[in-house]
């Protein structure tokens, strides 16, 4: 049985002893620039992984959809897609290292994985945004 105490505490960021890790988590913390003994809660995790696909949706959503279509055939937004997809494309990769991070602070069971999906879609959004620069200067 828990009381509230319990349940608020343990939503709270905290500072512990040093883990055992391995030798490919040491260098992923220390590749991320994450103290030792600090630690975030899962929640924070998938707050933080929820943010970063919502920049990737909208992102999609717009270059995909709005730009090519929706706007054209009402006759504005010519040429402002490279633009705005550098753009959101910037936060969106920022806002994944962001979660990334958040998921190695919380000691997540399922980081090694979330890091490997995030980097893929850094790699796609990396591309996009070479293809949005050559759009943009041709």
């Amino acid at each position: 049985m828990s009381t509230a105490a319990e349940d608020t505490t343990s939503q709270q960021p905290a500072t512990t002893a040093p883990v055992e890790r391995s030798d490919a988590d040491r260098f992923m913390r220390r590749l991320l620039r994450l103290p030792e003994g600090t630690t975030s809660t899962a929640a924070e995790a998938r707050s933080a992984f929820q943010t970063s696909l919502v920049f990737t949706t909208c992102r999609c959503l717009l270059m995909y959809i709005v730009l090519p279509f929706v706007l054209p055939a009402v006759g504005i937004a010519r040429g402002v897609g490279p633009v705005v997809g550098i753009i959101i494309g910037l936060l969106a990769m920022v806002s994944i290292v962001y979660s990334i991070r958040r998921f190695w602070r919380a000691d997540h069971s399922k980081r090694w994985h979330y890091t490997i999906f995030g980097t893929a879609i850094i790699a796609f959004l990396i591309w996009a945004t070479i293809a949005d620069t050559i759009r943009l200067f041709d």
